[in-house]
């Protein structure tokens, strides 16, 4: 009798196979880059602190922004009834603070919104057509680069008013500089990319291409001309108020703030430095904001 070996399996369909690994996206690894910049965290988190007082600036505060509820204790200095004092006309100043914030913040996000709306067309036009179409829009930016954005506000605020949409006009009017400039440098990296040559072939034309395959994958440019657009904005409406072609009073603004604490700087220093501080506190942690974005979302520019 013949004793057949028994039959083993083969090594390689016995051994367990190995675990697989996930593949991360873009948007998990930006995360990361953004999460390892403990500034950018930093910025973003006190912006988050800011925006929240903001809106819930009627529950937060002790009266209306132009109440005079407190013209007994007018010019007080800061103490627990009032944190940051009393303005000379006995309004509560955190008060004024924490809607001036609205006023700030509302006007840089408009104005950045507008500046995207003109940025993306223009510089996908730029970065997909090229040739005449690109030397005309480099020239329009080359126009407004060396344009003083506070000097042409200056003068329309004078010939036509100050105002809020005056204001967000100005800021758009400079701010799609920045994003056409990204726009334009990822459309024409990405349009020698086989999926526009698979569109091309299949007989999509140049607006379907543009607006369905390279605006979508161009986001990441598109959101940190946004946040970088913000700051820019903010600070003209500073400028602005400051010197009194900015948004009227009685509405709340941390120019017109500060330029009203001026007058008193050498005795009530809290009417200039509270207002002066928020307005440094925001644009800064704005910044630090959008450079952490830019540099998580695109880390050929700098970033880890």
């Amino acid at each position: 009798m013949t004793v057949r070996p028994l039959k083993t399996a083969d090594p390689a369909l016995a051994a367990p196979a190995p675990p697989v690994r996930r593949q991360r996206g873009p948007l998990w690894l930006g995360w990361r880059r953004f999460l390892a910049n403990r500034a950018a965290v930093a910025g973003g988190a006190v912006l988050s602190v800011i925006l929240a007082m903001a809106i819930l600036a009627p529950l937060i505060t002790p009266a209306g922004p132009n109440a005079q509820a407190f013209l007994a204790d007018a010019l007080a200095f800061p103490s627990a009834a009032h944190w940051f004092g009393v303005d000379d006309l006995g309004r509560d100043f955190f008060t004024r603070i924490v809607y001036g914030a609205r006023v700030s913040l509302t006007i840089g996000f408009a104005a950045a919104a507008f500046s995207v709306l003109i940025g993306i067309p223009l510089g996908a036009a730029a970065g997909y057509f090229g040739g005449s179409i690109d030397w005309v829009i480099m020239r329009l930016i080359e126009i407004f680069s060396v344009i003083p954005p506070l000097l042409a506000a200056m003068l329309l605020g004078a010939l036509v008013g100050g105002g809020f949409w005056m204001i967000v006009f100005i800021a758009a009017l400079f701010g799609w500089v920045q994003v056409c400039l990204l726009v334009r440098a990822q459309i024409k990296a990405f349009k020698e990319k086989e999926f526009v040559r698979a569109a091309q072939a299949l007989g999509a034309g140049p607006v379907y291409i543009i607006f369905r395959h390279l605006i979508p994958n161009s986001v990441s440019p598109i959101i940190v001309g946004f946040v970088l657009a913000i700051p820019l904005a903010m600070m003209l409406e500073a400028s602005l108020s400051f010197l009194g072609v900015g948004v009227p009073p009685p509405t709340p603004s941390w120019g017109q703030m500060i330029n009203t604490g001026m007058n008193f700087m050498y005795f009530y220093w809290h009417l200039a430095v509270f207002p002066t501080v928020a307005l440094a506190v925001t644009v800064l942690a704005t910044s630090l904001f959008g450079d952490g974005l830019r540099d998580a979302l695109d880390p050929t520019m700098g970033g880890r």
